[in-house]
């Protein structure tokens, strides 16, 4: 059964972003903030229920790491245009290295099984923990811009992004070395499928 239960959560995650959106273009703070707690909430309930109900899919596996990919992505490119957001904005060059990290890990990975066939990439703790800092950060700015907030300690919380960031995008490039001169996995597709679209989301 492809379409479960965690499934249907995670689309619904991804079908609530447009309003997200659109909360955010015309100013409705407290609306955006509710929805990005809502999809916080789909988040981790999708992935509990796919576990005690044994309903782990190559599809949930990919996407899951899509559905916050576009969540976040699109927190991060219109929190960073300050017309939109008066009050707390994150810094444009933050935004810009968020997404450029993705993208290159993105295309490493696709340059990999071109020239070297099918990889295993296993999920990254330095991924994993850049991953809940930007969600932080995002529901932070969120909820001062919402409580009509503007503290300088913010800047601390996008010098935590920009080093977490950049830790996991040098500690990815590292071991691609490695991954290439490794044999090539026997692992069914399904199990490959969903390694390689859990890495996607580190």
């Amino acid at each position: 059964m492809v379409m479960t239960f965690p499934n249907q959560l995670t689309l619904l995650r991804m079908g609530i972003v447009p309003i997200f959106i659109i909360a955010l273009i015309y100013g409705n703070t407290g609306l955006a903030l509710l929805v990005f707690l809502l999809a916080g909430v789909t988040d981790g309930l999708d992935g509990l229920l796919a576990r005690r109900l044994n309903q782990k899919t190559a599809l949930g596996a990919f996407l899951d790491p899509m559905a916050d990919k576009l969540l976040i992505t699109s927190a991060f490119v219109l929190l960073s245009m300050p017309g939109i957001n008066p009050a707390n904005t994150i810094p444009m060059w933050l935004t810009i290295l968020v997404i450029s990290r993705d993208v290159i890990i993105v295309l490493a990975a696709l340059i990999i099984h071109m020239a070297y066939g099918r990889r295993t990439f296993n999920p990254s703790i330095f991924g994993k923990v850049a991953t809940s800092v930007q969600v932080s950060v995002v529901f932070l700015v969120l909820l001062l811009n919402w409580l009509s907030l503007q503290p300088q300690a913010i800047r601390y919380a996008f010098d935590a992004v920009l080093a977490i960031t950049l830790l996991s995008g040098f500690h990815y490039l590292a071991t691609l070395p490695r991954l290439a001169s490794s044999d090539n996995n026997t692992t069914s597709a399904s199990a490959g499928n969903q390694r390689q679209a859990k890495d996607v989301q580190d």
